[in-house]
């Protein structure tokens, strides 16, 4: 259901009609006198742009970003790309596949663009500053923020001739997320960072994937088939598990393809090598053990082993000393800066869990923790919409 704003419908009833702000108020208050405590004020301007024969929205109507409202199909809006995000992949229940988003503006606003699977390739072609227009999109809600997905059918045109976008000042959003300290992760953080040491490395779990949509494939007796491109031959996707300890607490901290090829400095034939030989891994993961890297990520629910994980999006391999005493001093002044505003609350110490590897023996991922691993995340964005 689409739900358009009060001022919004007045607004637009004024412009298709040409009737004054207060001739439009007075027409929604009758019509609220003929109907008492029958009709809410936006009930009654729904009506009265009816009888005025006035189309709140159109099909297929460009749309200033302002006016972009969450239940719209079949869209078109033309913006200025002013950040992007990285391509994800994703496995959820029985699907993986790709998610790219990026932002986009006007003269009157700022929305995400969500690309999925096939669309998501797009994002490779796409610079900032580019004039982008979009066609057949739908608007979604996520988070309490409208964004506009591209289905299979819709279409991304970048820089069409004789096409200009002014946009409103913008400010991308932070790509570090909040720094916290293990014990601190809550489950719905979205967007956080942490700095510690890892302590334990699993092997890397190869999976199937379909190599036209990336959704996670079967073997059946007539070889590997994807529900909706039939029998295939298989591309591999790869998830690596490890624990992170920062002195407070540690965490099983989840990578994806991506982000393994950065914590490894690998391509894909390089990480391919090791399903074939997992001997060949071994050597790797004695040499990360030890190492303290940060990662930003969201935290996520492991409903199977009731424990809070980090799905990581980004990794640094050497975190730059001076900037990490910078952060410290920050944090301690803020600290110091808060003692005096307030009286320290008595707060209950929190034990630190030691570091077992016995109790985690099988997380290197069980068939079934694997399958059930939830990526549904609220991104953003942590930057990831939800499809």
């Amino acid at each position: 259901m689409i739900n358009i704003p009060l001022p919004q419908i007045k607004e637009r009833i004024s412009q298709k009609t040409g009737l004054s702000e207060d001739e439009v108020n007075q027409k929604i208050k009758s019509k609220l006198k003929q109907l008492p405590g029958l009709i809410s004020e936006e009930g009654a301007a729904h009506i009265v742009a009816n009888e005025l024969g006035v189309k709140l929205f159109d099909i297929g109507e460009k749309l200033q970003i302002k006016n972009i409202l969450s239940g719209m199909r079949n869209v078109d809006v033309v913006g200025k790309v002013l950040q992007k995000y990285e391509l994800r992949e994703f496995n959820k229940e029985n699907t993986s596949g790709k998610v790219a988003n990026f932002m986009i503006g006007d003269e009157t606003g700022v929305v995400r663009v969500v690309l999925w699977n096939k669309q998501a390739d797009l994002i490779n072609q796409l610079q900032e500053r580019d004039v982008v227009k979009i066609r057949g999109g739908y608007v979604r809600e996520n988070n309490g923020k409208k964004e506009v997905h591209l289905s299979e059918i819709s279409k991304l045109i970048i820089n069409p001739p004789g096409v200009t976008v002014e946009v409103k000042p913008y400010a991308p959003a932070a790509a570090e997320g909040v720094r916290k300290q293990i014990s601190d992760i809550k489950e719905d953080d979205a967007n956080i960072e942490i700095l510690a040491t890892i302590v334990q490395v699993f092997d890397i779990n190869f999976f199937e994937v379909c190599p036209q949509c990336s959704k996670r494939i079967r073997l059946k007796d007539e070889g590997f088939v994807c529900q909706t491109h039939g029998k295939v031959t298989p591309e591999y996707n790869y998830v690596l598990n490890l624990y992170l300890d920062d002195g407070s607490d540690n965490i099983r901290v989840v990578f994806w393809r991506q982000q393994i090829e950065e914590l490894l400095n690998m391509d894909k034939p390089q990480i391919m090598s090791f399903k074939d030989d997992p001997s060949k891994f071994e050597p790797i993961k004695t040499e990360l053990l030890g190492n303290i890297i940060k990662v930003s990520g969201r935290a996520n629910k492991n409903q199977n082993f009731d424990r809070i994980e980090l799905v990581a999006n980004k990794v640094d391999k050497s975190p730059d000393p001076d900037e990490e005493i910078k952060k410290l001093k920050e944090e301690a002044d803020k600290v110091v800066e808060q003692k005096e505003e307030e009286p320290e609350p008595v707060k209950e110490e929190k034990e630190k869990k030691p570091f077992d590897k016995a109790r985690d023996k099988d997380s290197d991922m069980s068939e079934h923790d694997f399958e059930n691993f939830d990526l549904d995340e609220k991104l953003v964005d942590t930057d990831e919409p939800v499809e």
